[in-house]
């Protein structure tokens, strides 16, 4: 069990943890678990420097701490998949670009606007939203694993060696784990969160099948990106419709 947990940690963040030969796909049922450690750390990282700073330039700083203790994961995702889904292109140039490692015009504007967006949103929140952060960082992990488990993985990457061998129990287990934190910030905000998370991943799996025909790490790295800007502007529209 302690060798999933180290597997989820040492995919998820750049933290040096040695997890053996466990697989990535076992190492999926703790991704929920590791989603909501990053989303605590963060919100102590925003607490802690907003008695120093300005609001905006502490959320700013919580920000930047997640996508430095990620290593940028699911950004490089959301790039690579802005800059291949063009109208017109087969699936063949598609696959091709999502291995590129360079990053188009298309991929920096995604990336711009969804930065633009978790930043602003976290200002709007305040510091003291610890369990909006945490719910904000679980959600997009459980969708990786939901949507892996129910999407046909291709390609010879890190996703497609999850999803190939990613079992019901893993995600049931996984999925579990995000409906328990989602219920945190009350139920009425967990049935939004959770629907909404539901209705993201059921349309990138039907899109990314019908564009390349299954889905890649980036198609997963993306589709969690999309998730949490989701999650972060219903947690802002609740608090202005309060």
């Amino acid at each position: 069990m302690m060798r999933r947990l180290g597997g989820a940690i040492q995919f998820l963040t750049v933290l040096p943890v040695r997890a053996g030969d466990v697989s990535l796909a076992d190492s999926a049922v703790f991704f929920p678990l590791v989603g909501a450690a990053l989303g605590a750390a963060a919100s102590g990282v925003y607490v802690l420097l907003a008695y120093l700073l300005p609001v905006p330039l502490s959320s700013m700083f919580a920000l930047l701490f997640l996508v430095l203790a990620t290593g940028g994961l699911h950004e490089d995702g959301l790039a690579d998949v802005a800059d291949a889904f063009r109208a017109g292109r087969t699936p063949e140039r598609i696959v091709e670009i999502l291995k590129d490692s360079r990053v188009g015009a298309f991929g920096a504007l995604a990336l711009i606007f969804s930065i633009v967006i978790r930043w602003q949103a976290l200002t709007a929140l305040g510091p003291h939203s610890t369990i909006d952060l945490i719910a904000a960082e679980t959600l997009p992990r459980t969708a990786l694993v939901v949507l892996s488990h129910i999407a046909k993985p291709i390609g010879t990457g890190l996703g497609s060696a999850m999803g190939t061998r990613l079992s019901r129990k893993v995600t049931l287990i996984a999925a579990a784990q995000g409906v328990g934190i989602a219920l945190l910030p009350g139920p009425w905000l967990a049935l939004a969160l959770l629907a909404g998370t539901a209705a993201i991943i059921w349309m990138a799996r039907s899109y990314f099948h019908r564009r390349i025909g299954g889905v890649t790490g980036d198609c997963l790295g993306a589709t969690g990106q999309l998730v949490e800007c989701f999650c972060l502007l219903t947690f802002v529209c609740a608090r202005f419709i309060s």
